[in-house]
């Protein structure tokens, strides 16, 4: 029973996090109904390691305590109430529960570059003891958030790699290749692992960690290229489509595609920040040199022309990558702009034709007040008039097409912008106002006559 205990512990005090929103800590007995309440309920759960099943001291209290509450409370819970409210308490806890778990899962490769241990588990302190690591080393690639910074760490006897999929452990002769946690075998892993392989099996000059260092570089290149590669052809034919027409479902498209341009190209700017943060450091390019330190001959802190070169290499193309993520993004934002003015400016014409609409209906109204002033059936001096209807008919037409006229007019020169416009405003003011007399003239017309301002005559 003594591995019960540490989750008796929690899920009783969980228990009673929830009781103090049933039972108010003023009551008097609250106490009490709590203890017996709590024993009675974690006591079928999880049976204390010190009593026996026999025991049922907490059973017999809880029924005393629950008539007492029931006195006190207006609405007090019911037997199967507390025991939902109970369960519902302990399923948090083991939800929320996060386990402890002291081993990492990784793949083994060694020095010929073949297999040695596929999946295979081993204890943190192991590895730390076995790589003289530090156990915050291992922070990262044990991380069950997927992490969005990748680094490149430089220690006594290995280089440790977290960028994008790829978690591993880099030595003068040995490759751990660490499972993500929630990972699946997908075919990025199964190439990168065969690229690794056979990078390793190679016999060449070159070190063979700086060949394992390659291969993950090159398959991380080669992840952010496919992504790019799928959202450039999603993006283009997306914004090819709003050429043709604009509707809510490209727009929502579009939104959907400009989130993932910016979280795409922040991932391979953070992979670029990773590797030029390794380039600026000598003393780290130095002890990357693990084969060289193995065999007693620790490089200098500017000896390391060839790692340069190699991670000078990936750090380009993942800054061409960022770039056209950039161009890419910056082609979205220019849609989104244009495709904004266009419903502007639709709009503006919908507002223009309700605006045209309302000036003719003013117009309408305007005419039809002299049918409603001879509607009053009133006695006037026209009725034996025999021009009098083309009259009034006629004043009324003539009436409805000015006001139409003004209005339309207005609304037009309203609707006329123009980037110019204010030049035409500025020369109109500075010709002068009523009477002759004109305004104040605007800084660049201002002129010095023996430090008195001139004003426009």
């Amino acid at each position: 029973m003594s591995y019960l205990r540490p989750l008796y512990t929690e899920a009783t005090s969980s228990i009673q996090r929830r009781l103090a929103h049933l039972f108010p800590l003023s009551h008097p007995i609250s106490h009490s109904i709590g203890r017996a309440y709590l024993a009675h309920h974690a006591a079928e759960t999880f049976p204390s390691p010190t009593s026996s099943p026999s025991s049922s001291s907490a059973r017999r209290t809880l029924p005393l305590h629950r008539s007492e509450y029931d006195s006190f409370s207006p609405t007090p819970l019911g037997d199967q109430e507390a025991e939902e409210a109970a369960k519902a308490s302990i399923l948090d806890v083991l939800i929320n529960r996060q386990p402890t778990d002291l081993q990492l899962r990784c793949t083994v490769l060694d020095q010929e570059g073949n297999i040695k241990t596929i999946s295979g588990k081993f204890r943190k302190a192991d590895l730390c003891v076995e790589h003289r690591l530090n156990p915050r080393d291992l922070r990262k690639i044990d991380s069950r958030v997927p992490n969005l910074v990748p680094t490149i760490l430089s220690r006594k006897d290995c280089i440790l790699v977290n960028i994008l999929h790829i978690r591993a452990l880099i030595k003068c002769d040995t490759v751990l290749l660490f499972d993500t946690y929630g990972s699946v075998d997908t075919r990025l892993n199964s190439v990168f692992l065969y690229h690794l392989e056979h990078n390793l099996k190679l016999k060449s000059s070159v070190p063979y960690e700086f060949r394992a260092l390659e291969s993950v570089l090159a398959s991380v290149v080669s992840a952010l290229e496919s992504e790019m590669v799928l959202t450039r052809q999603l993006t283009t034919g997306l914004l090819t489509d709003l050429e043709d027409d604009i509707d809510r479902d490209k727009l929502k498209r579009l939104l959907h595609y400009s989130r993932r341009l910016a979280g795409f190209r922040n991932r391979a700017k953070l992979v670029d920040v990773a590797l030029e943060e390794v380039l600026e450091q000598d003393e780290d390019l130095a002890a990357m040199y693990l084969s060289d330190r193995r065999r007693g001959r620790p490089r200098e802190a500017a000896d390391h022309e060839e790692l340069e070169v190699l991670l000078e290499s990936f750090a380009k193309q993942v800054e061409e990558i960022e770039n056209e993520a950039s161009t890419m993004m910056g082609n979205v934002q220019s849609t989104q702009e244009i495709v904004e003015l266009i419903l502007d400016s639709n709009r503006n014409a919908l507002l223009a034709l309700d605006i045209k609409i309302a000036i003719l209906t003013l117009g309408v109204g305007v005419s039809s007040v002299g049918a409603a002033i001879f509607g009053m059936n009133l006695r006037s001096a026209l009725e034996e008039s025999s021009v009098a209807f083309w009259a009034v008919s006629g004043s009324a037409l003539v009436a409805a097409g000015v006001v139409s006229a003004l209005g339309l007019g207005k609304l037009a020169r309203l609707r006329r912008v123009g980037l110019g416009g204010g030049r035409k405003k500025a020369a109109a003011v500075g010709a002068g106002g009523r009477g002759g007399r004109g305004r104040w003239l605007g800084p660049p017309l201002r002129g010095w006559g023996g430090g008195k301002e001139v004003r426009s005559q």
